[in-house]
Order: structure tokens, then sequence, then C-alpha cells
């Protein structure tokens, strides 16, 4: 079981290192709380995004991701709702006024854990992401080595590891380079600016994607 060929593991972790590099609404997501707020905010985001992966990965061993592939109804809904949420988030912080209103709550704590719950949403209302599991992990399902569910959690699982040695240094980059700037008032609020405008290109982006 799971008795695969050096070529097999080459393939697989090259693919998933350079589908972990690659830019999208998660790694946006992510950065832009770091930048922001510092790292435990980025890690938070960080941790809420795995989770929301981890979920497309269980959806995708289970053959529920086959559903948004195969229904147009069901993949608008979610598309619809994922970019009705992202949008929200880039108003919620044009609207601000450099203090962070986006990710602000009532203490620290609270803040760090409605940011993780955000980064679960933006990555779980992404059929993208779904779809993407969907067709990506089944070419790495080889006969004889195991139940295809279990080759499926197996490779799923393993994405999400790869991204635990890319993401982290990303956010203590992304984070030096900002702590300076993050205490000058005028670059907060052109900060949240340009966040708000990220997340609503990405919001209305994946509004006109097609499956």
């Amino acid at each position: 079981m799971f008795d695969y060929t050096l070529v097999h593991w080459v393939t697989f972790l090259s693919a998933a290192t350079l589908l972990n590099l690659s830019p999208g609404p998660d790694i946006a997501f992510i950065l832009g709380h770091t930048v922001r707020s510092g790292t435990r905010s980025g890690f938070a985001a960080l941790f809420g995004v795995w989770s929301g992966a981890c979920l497309h990965v269980l959806m995708a061993a289970a053959g529920l991701s086959a559903i948004l592939a195969t229904s147009a109804i069901a993949f608008s809904m979610v598309k619809w709702v994922g970019a009705a949420y992202l949008i929200w988030l880039g108003i919620q912080a044009l609207r601000s006024k450099g203090e962070g209103a986006w990710i602000r709550d009532a203490g620290l704590d609270l803040s760090r854990a409605r940011i993780y719950r955000q980064g679960i949403f933006v990555s779980l209302l992404n059929p993208k992401v779904a779809i993407f599991f969907l067709a990506f992990l089944p070419q790495f399902v080889v006969d004889g080595k195991g139940p295809a569910w279990a080759q499926l959690l197996l490779h799923g699982s393993l994405i999400i590891v790869v991204a635990a040695f890319i993401e982290p240094p990303l956010i203590l980059l992304g984070n030096r380079l900002a702590g300076a700037l993050r205490r000058n008032k005028s670059f907060g609020l052109w900060l949240d600016r340009g966040l708000g405008a990220l997340f609503v290109t990405l919001g209305l982006r994946l509004a006109i994607s097609t499956r």
C-alpha cells in the first residue's frame, strides 16, 4: 500500500510545490493580514486557509467535489457565495480609515479567531479549489497501491504538508518588510485601500469564472 516509485513522488512533490507557490486568494489573504497586523494574524489566516483546504481534501476523497464539477447549479451557488464574501471583505477594507477595521474585534484573541474563520471561508467558498483537487489528485492514484479514497486523502494531505514548508517563511518575510511601514498611519490607510481593491478584484474574477 502506498508503494510508489521515485518518479511518482518527484512528479507529485514538484507539482505540489508549484501549486503552493502560485498566487491566488489564499496567499493574498494570508499576506494581507500579515502585513497589516503582524505574524500572529498572518498565522491565524494561514491556519484558517489550511483548515479549509483540509475540508476540500476530505470532500475530494469522499467524492463530494464531483458534484461541483458536474452540476452547473451547485458550482454557481458556491461561486457566487464565495465571490460575495471576498467582495465583502474588500469593501470592509476600503471603508476603513487605516486602523484595519476589516480584521478588528473586541480583543486580540477574538480578532484572530475571526481571521481564522475568515480563512476557512476564503478557501472553502472557492469552487475552483474543489475542482482543482478533484482534477489534480486522481492523476496520482495508482492501481494496486491501495483504495482510491485513501490515496486521494494521502496526496491531498501532502499538499498541505508542502504548504507548511512554503507559506510560513512568506509570513515571516512579509512581516519583516512591513514592520517599519506598519507604524506609519498613512501607510496603514493606503494598505487597507490596496487590500480592499485586491479582494474586490479577486471576488469579481471568481464571479466571472467558469468551470
